[in-house]
């Protein structure tokens, strides 16, 4: 499954309704960290393709989704299941830390 860019108005269909955990990756387009990370939410997203959701959203285009998921900096990376969050993570990480927390959410 490829990276899906998410909304203000797809977001409740992608990822709350959704069968698959999803990780959201909540970004600016300002954001330095956000272009670090940026490579490697797109190679997970290929790499657990049949595992889980991986979606992004542009904060400043989705202010309705960012303000009630109370995302306050970027990157912000949120985990959820069943419409529910599981997890939340600000800051840029690396890939071997991201791959580390997306395994364990799919426990």
């Amino acid at each position: 499954m490829a990276l899906i860019h998410l909304n203000d108005q797809n977001f409740k269909k992608e990822v709350l309704e959704s069968s698959l955990p999803v990780l959201v990756d909540f970004w600016a387009t300002w954001c330095g960290p956000c272009k670090t990370i940026a490579p490697i939410i797109e190679e997970l997203s290929k790499e657990y393709s049949s595992k889980i959701k991986i979606g992004k959203i542009n904060v400043e285009e989705s202010p309705s989704t960012t303000a009630s998921c109370g995302v306050m900096s970027v990157p912000t990376l949120i985990f959820f299941k069943n419409g529910e969050v599981l997890s939340q993570y600000t800051g840029a990480l690396s890939k071997v830390g991201l791959k580390k927390r997306i395994e364990e959410e799919l426990l």
